[in-house]
């Protein structure tokens, strides 16, 4: 079995209710009776019958629950949370009326209010449209101040001595575009969380750069290895039980002989599967050299640090990517 299919059992008995924010759209229909149909999770999909069966009219929407913000007994009440979540920013009553009809927001305000269990939207929205309702109502976990993503890369096989367990964590690669110190060492310990809720992995976190325990530096420049430094001693301070060190470039973090001659002593070098790029330039670039050179399946974005689960679409994704996105929302909620 597949470590996605191992994902989808392990969120099937879970029985998670998940909210889909965009029912005009056919991908997510599909995804939502699929889903329904295997017993991944529970779902409530956004919209209303005429407009699901209009974009999706071959779809059995049996098993689903629809709600329509415009017509739910529901709406005022989220509105309410709504503003007392942004008074202070200024809103009005009668704004936040009005904002909690909006599709993407009425989700985020259902899983304020524990109706369900996760929300996952971006089809049809963009990634600021799709998380801003996260931050402005769902917010952070306690201690954690960063919203972050990862992908889960499964290999196509076991057989790089390098990634015996056939699944590694990649992060940031789609949301932090230049993280100070303080974010890198959130996105490692929500990292870390992540690699062991959803890959099943013991996490082994390593900080990475073009520079090995001050091997290199940049001081006069960018001043990314210290700032990679500092992520590590902070991450180490935030979470002292975790395997975690740094930095090391990524020979030395994955390669046994290389991380004994670069960094001996270190826990970690040569055995991680956790890997913190320093941005996200570092971070896209490998993920898809990984994905096009290496053969891996790229799971994700994964979005982690909101208090509640809460992930992101590609706007080019497919069917299985909703479902396989649900699923690891679902687990996220255990």
């Amino acid at each position: 079995m597949s470590l996605l299919d191992e994902i989808k059992v392990k969120a099937a008995s879970l029985k998670k209710t998940i909210v889909l924010c965009e029912g005009e759209d056919k991908r997510v229909v599909e995804a939502a009776a699929r889903i329904t149909r295997e017993g991944i999770a529970k779902i409530v999909l956004i919209g209303n019958e005429a407009e699901c069966k209009k974009v999706a009219p071959h779809v059995d929407l049996a098993g689903i629950t629809l709600i329509d913000p415009l017509t739910s007994d529901k709406t005022e009440k989220y509105a309410q949370i709504l503003y007392e979540a942004r008074k202070a920013k200024g809103m009005t009553e009668e704004q936040a009326k009005e904002q909690a009809k909006d599709r993407t927001m009425f989700g985020a305000l259902m899983l304020k209010a524990g109706d369900v269990d996760g929300y996952v939207s971006g089809a049809c929205h963009s990634t600021a449209n799709t998380l801003r309702p996260g931050l402005q109502v769902v917010k952070t976990a306690p201690g954690i101040k960063t919203v972050s993503s990862c992908f889960i890369m499964i290999a196509p096989d076991k057989s790089n001595p390098y990634n015996p367990d056939g699944v590694a964590v990649f992060a940031d690669c789609a949301i932090n575009i230049e993280p100070t110190a303080e974010q890198l060492a959130d996105i490692a310990i929500t990292s870390a969380k992540t690699a062991k809720a959803i890959a099943g992995i013991e996490p082994k976190v390593a900080m990475l750069s073009f520079s090995t325990k001050g091997s290199g530096n940049d001081d006069k420049f960018t001043q990314s290895v210290p700032k990679v430094q500092e992520a590590t001693r902070l991450a180490k301070e935030a979470a002292p039980e975790l395997a975690l060190d740094g930095e090391f470039q990524f020979d030395a973090a994955v390669a046994p002989e290389v991380g004994q001659l670069k960094a001996p002593g270190s826990s970690v070098a040569g055995h991680a599967n956790v890997f913190v790029f320093p941005n996200i330039n570092a971070g896209n670039i490998g993920y898809k050299i990984a994905q096009r050179f290496g053969g891996y399946m790229a799971i994700g974005p994964v979005c982690q640090g909101f208090a509640k689960p809460l992930n992101d679409l590609s706007r080019g994704c497919n069917v299985e990517d909703i479902v396989a996105t649900v699923a690891v929302t679902a687990l996220q909620a255990e």
